[in-house]
Order: C-alpha cells, then structure tokens, then sequence
C-alpha cells in the first residue's frame, strides 16, 4: 500500500464529514456553505496538483466550530472538535488556519484569539481558507468582491492578506482563480 493510499484510507468520506457537521450540531446553512467551498477547493486542487482527498475533507469540515460559535473563534472551536473526533492533523490545521488569508499571532491576540499563528501554511491549507474567501454562503464571488468586503468592515490588512493570497494561489494554479466555477 502506497502512503499516499494510507492516508486517503484515514480521512473520511463525504457522508461521513457531512454526518460529523450535522451531529456537531451545524445548521443547514453552515452545511451548505461547506459542501461549496469544498467543490471550489478541489477544483483549485486540481488545478495546482495539490491533495484533493485532503483538501475535499478540510473544506467540508472547515466551518466544523460554526456549530459552538460564528465568530473567528469557531476556527479554535473547529480544531479542538476535530481533534476531538480523532481527524487526521492535517485536517485538524485546515479548520484551524482557514480563517481569512492568516492571522499573525499579535493580530490573533487583538482579535481575542489564542496567541498562536492562524496563517495557512500548506498548499491544501490556503487552498481551504482561498476558496472559503470566494464564497458568501453558498453563492461564489470574485476576488473583489471578497477584498472590497473586508475594506469596507476596516480590516484592510486582511484585504492585502487575502488578495496576496489570491495571487500566490493563482500564480501556482496558472490562471487567475476568478476564472474557476
């Protein structure tokens, strides 16, 4: 068995995720936004041949702290159930570091978070945290539409955060990520 193989057998499946959100006690809306940053994130996978599989399973389970709180700490609160529900840590550091484009741990203690660092650091990490930037709720939207948001709350490092890494991510992926639906 390749390792590649042994991982895949780790992580669970699509029913299985969608089981985990329902029982952690997500609503409907929660569950459909995680099944459609999930289809965003594997087609940008495949377009910049990162795990799928991974990547799959970190966007349905990457709002898994939604059903504890909406606030920023629903990443914290995600983690902690993700590791209690024995996920693989690479699924574990989808839900804790998707929030935003990363959040520095100065900015993480400003925003009444742990002091720790939220920034994504793996491919399949940004990826997750990319695709849940194009999203508001279910319903896809562009790169500036997703930065023009956050300018507008104040939060204009943010804005440079995530449009750095919507260009990252497109420059990886060889196409503006705009073009993806």
């Amino acid at each position: 068995m390749t390792a590649k193989k042994a991982k895949e057998e780790q992580l669970p499946g699509k029913d299985d995720c969608l089981r985990m959100l329902r029982e952690a006690g997500c609503d409907q809306a929660v569950i459909d936004h995680c099944v459609a940053v999930s289809e965003l994130a594997v087609k940008m996978a495949r377009k910049c041949r990162a795990d799928m599989a991974l990547v799959r399973v970190g966007g349905l389970l990457h709002d898994l702290g939604r059903c504890k709180t909406h606030d920023l700490g629903h990443a914290v609160e995600g983690a902690k159930l993700g590791r209690e529900m024995s996920l693989p840590k690479a699924v574990v550091l989808i839900i804790e570091r998707h929030i935003g484009g990363g959040i520095s741990p100065g900015e993480a203690v400003r925003l009444g978070l742990p002091e720790k660092d939220f920034t994504p650091s793996t491919l399949e990490e940004k990826i997750v945290a990319h695709a849940d930037n194009l999203m508001s709720g279910s319903r896809r939207t562009r790169i500036q539409e997703a930065v023009s948001h956050l300018a507008r709350k104040g939060e204009f490092e943010a804005a440079r955060k995530v449009l750095r890494l919507h260009e990252e991510l497109s420059e990886i992926c060889g196409m503006n990520l705009d073009d993806i639906y």
